[in-house]
């Protein structure tokens, strides 16, 4: 039985629901077997936008933080909604982690973007945001920055959003485990990495 497979973990670091299951991803990615490859793909919560949100769309997605404070138990630090100015895009964030994986940091980023956004009050939907994140992590700053606008990057995002309707996921965080052309859906538990650990090893 070949056993070799992929998961594809598809995510937005700015999605509230992924910074809930962050915790028990982390467990999961750890305990996986060694024949299991991870494959991060971004989805795309929301495009490229330089309107503020409307004060009712802060209030629903500050609620939204709310349910996944009290569902999961991830923190969050809502001086965000008062010491920035929030807007509807994710696609800077989703451009950041592409452009840090030009240079081998594409957990560090991802890490970084949602630790800016959910408890330190920073806004990674701003260029500056995502630079100042780079800088943080050591990161060769002037790639970096050239890498989030390039054509290259750009292409890739396509690719991921391409990816992400090729194994039919519409909503973040997804896992989808892949065996050769089969496609499996992995329910996602936001309380312990066991059952989807135990489904994932039952399919190999």
């Amino acid at each position: 039985m070949n056993t070799q497979a992929i998961l594809y973990h598809v995510h937005d670091p700015m999605c509230s629901w992924c910074w809930g299951f962050r915790e028990v991803w982390d467990q999961l990615r750890v305990a996986l077997p060694s024949s299991v490859t991870v494959v991060n793909v971004v989805g795309g919560l929301a495009p490229d936008s330089d309107e503020p949100m409307p004060a009712e769309q802060r209030r629903i997605i500050a609620g939204y933080w709310s349910e996944v404070a009290e569902q999961t138990g991830a923190e969050f630090n809502f001086d965000f909604w008062h010491n920035c100015t929030p807007r509807r895009s994710t696609y800077p964030a989703c451009r950041a982690v592409l452009a840090a994986a030009n240079q081998n940091a594409e957990q560090p980023i991802i890490d970084a973007i949602q630790h800016a956004y959910y408890l330190r009050a920073m806004n990674p939907s701003d260029d500056s945001t995502l630079i100042a994140l780079a800088t943080e992590l050591g990161l060769n700053v002037e790639r970096f920055s050239s890498d989030l606008h390039s054509a290259d990057t750009q292409a890739a995002l396509q690719e991921n959003f391409a990816l992400r309707r090729h194994i039919k996921v519409y909503s973040f965080p997804s896992l989808v485990l892949a065996r050769g052309d089969k496609l499996t859906p992995i329910d996602v538990n936001y309380h312990s990495h066991v059952s989807c650990l135990d489904t994932i090893v039952a399919l190999l």
